[in-house]
């Protein structure tokens, strides 16, 4: 056994000592690696967007069942749920009066139990809601997204207001764990549901950005002018991009805790 995790071991040590920019030249590297790889596994790069969904199904239920077996959310971010809540709600707005499909009803899904999780929160387990470490101003993220939809927003032929209010769901859902990463960040150790729950989002989110990166290679840009003209096309690809890589740092501690034998992950100062 410690055969096996000695190169593991070696790796993450020599990565640790690397000062920042070959850290991030190497987080970069690793990706384009990862899209290519999916990009010949993956025939059908729409089954990405569907496994973005799935993973992110998972990371629900192991949610709930933290706040239902274990009877205590210690260490989740009310406020990281409320922004969850607030772009689903105004996604599936849009997606009602815009563009009507079967993500709508998983949208629908996904904000029921986001609802479930901040009633939970917020009444039947609110002693053990560790509320001053859950000390991110919301209206940090929710201004700025605001103002930037009013500024960036799709030039389509529908409503202009629902335009706006697509942009800004967009914008909100990429920066909306924020604050589930400060409270990781106050508490410095993360239990294992919690834990499983973030990383689970960040696999969800890398699969949605894989799936929208290699969508503009295949149509070798075309999907991009699809969106429409201006800078829209590019802020929701810049979008996807930045949601993956808030949270890429946490999944490489998640990823050397797991190989590490470590049911409790500790975070350095930091990260996150």
């Amino acid at each position: 056994m410690r055969a096996q995790k000695r190169p593991i071991h070696a790796v993450t040590m020599w990565v640790r000592r690397q000062p920042p920019k070959v850290k991030a030249f190497l987080a970069v590297v690793s990706g384009m690696a990862a899209l290519v790889l999916l990009r010949f596994i993956v025939h059908d790069h729409d089954n990405l967007f569907v496994a973005a969904e799935a993973v992110h199904s998972i990371g629900i239920s192991v949610l709930i069942y933290k706040l239902t077996k274990e009877k205590t959310c210690a260490g989740l971010s009310l406020k990281s749920q409320e922004l969850t809540a607030m772009f689903l709600a105004v996604r599936l707005y849009c997606s009602f009066v815009m563009e009507y499909d079967i993500h709508t009803l998983l949208d629908l899904a996904t904000l029921a139990t986001t609802l479930w999780v901040i009633y939970m929160i917020r009444f039947k387990l609110k002693s053990s809601y560790m509320e001053d470490k859950d000390n991110f101003a919301i209206y940090y993220v929710v201004v700025p997204c605001a103002i930037l939809a009013l500024c960036i927003h799709p030039s389509t032929s529908h409503n202009l207001l629902n335009r706006i209010f697509w942009a800004f769901c967009v914008y909100l859902e990429a920066v909306s764990v924020l604050p589930q990463l400060r409270v990781m960040q106050n508490t410095k150790i993360v239990e294992p549901f919690t834990a499983h729950y973030v990383f689970a989002l960040g696999v969800a989110r890398f699969l949605s950005c894989a799936h929208w990166v290699l969508q503009v290679l295949d149509s070798r840009g075309h999907l991009l002018v699809a969106l429409g003209y201006g800078l829209w096309p590019s802020m929701v690809l810049i979008s996807e991009i930045v949601q993956t890589f808030i949270l890429a740092d946490f999944c490489y501690y998640y990823i050397k805790s797991v190989f590490g034998g470590q049911l409790v992950l500790r975070l350095p100062s930091g990260v996150v």
